[in-house]
């Protein structure tokens, strides 16, 4: 049983792929961050980033990480014996870490070992739901306007509102601008207009293992509680339906009761849950907790 670390995508997909796809909706993040990389280059988010995968004694890969800096590292599910293997590892190997991004378990196994090697602190930065489509309920009555897939001409608004819809989700800055380019590139982001200006924003991944994400939504605070996002959100879900996705998946943030609502109302499932930890460095040596515990921070 070993990690396998590298900072190469090739040597990534060709260790880990397999394993993420049999698993297309619990591992859309890391498929379509890597399609990404593909797509746009090493650093699309970022620095170059960092990849691993866990192979069992039988020789199967069941676990994988990829962390893209400065976002947090991205765990996939694997065994417990994976975990303290992987802080080793890491630790050994000098590697700081922002925070992670995993289901609740894999988050806690890991902050406990990570905070027991390295001190400091855990906090909760995000708690995120995962959402499948059943069966799409369009917006009725829908809003005034009408969707068009953005293009070239558009980049600056949509990158503006890119930038918005980060800072809203108090997530790492970073040059968005490669990441933008891509999704105008393959007509992943689609504008809801009235009298030809444009209110909201919708994007959608390309389809990996048949499994198409939306996302970012965004609509500028003014413009809000009108229907213009779920409307975007309703037209780019039809469209990765028409284009052949087997699943629509996407993440809200459990702290925003409305935008999860509205998911709901469209037709979208919950189907499970991950959270974001932020680790805090501390200058004096404090004395650990036995387990790192994840509260809920909903009332």
């Amino acid at each position: 049983m070993a990690w396998f670390i590298t900072e190469s995508l090739d040597e990534f997909v060709a260790g880990a792929d397999r394993f993420l796809r049999s698993d297309p909706t619990g591992n859309t993040l890391p498929l379509t961050i890597v399609q990404t990389l593909r797509a746009s280059g090493l650093t699309a988010y970022g620095d170059v980033p960092l990849f691993g995968w866990w192979r069992a004694a039988d020789g199967t890969v069941d676990g994988a990480f990829l962390q893209t800096p400065p976002y947090p590292m991205l765990l996939t599910r694997m065994p417990a014996a994976a975990v303290p293997s992987l802080v080793d590892e890491l630790t050994a190997a000098g590697r700081r870490l922002p925070g992670i991004n995993a289901g609740r378990e894999t988050a806690e196994d890991f902050a406990t070992e990570w905070l027991r090697r390295t001190g400091g602190t855990s906090r909760v930065h995000h708690q995120h739901r995962l959402y499948r489509l059943g069966e799409l309920v369009p917006p009725l009555p829908a809003p005034p306007g009408a969707a068009r897939v953005a293009t070239a001409a558009d980049r600056d608004l949509v990158l503006a509102w890119w930038e918005a819809f980060v800072r809203e989700a108090d997530d790492p800055p970073a040059d968005r601008s490669g990441v933008v380019d891509d999704r105008i590139g393959y007509g992943g982001l689609t504008l809801w207009e009235v009298d030809g200006v444009a209110v909201s924003m919708a994007g959608i991944s390309r389809r990996v293992a048949g499994v198409a994400r939306v996302g970012p939504v965004y609509t500028p605070p003014e413009l809000r509680r009108r229907g213009y996002a779920a409307a975007a959100t309703a037209v780019v879900s039809r469209v990765a339906l028409d284009d052949g996705a087997t699943e629509v998946l996407l993440f809200a943030d459990l702290a925003n009761s409305t935008s999860n609502a509205l998911y709901e109302r469209l037709g979208y499932r919950p189907v499970d849950d991950v959270v974001i930890l932020s680790f805090v460095e501390e200058t004096a040596p404090v004395e650990r907790p036995q387990r790192a515990r994840i509260l809920d921070t909903q009332a």
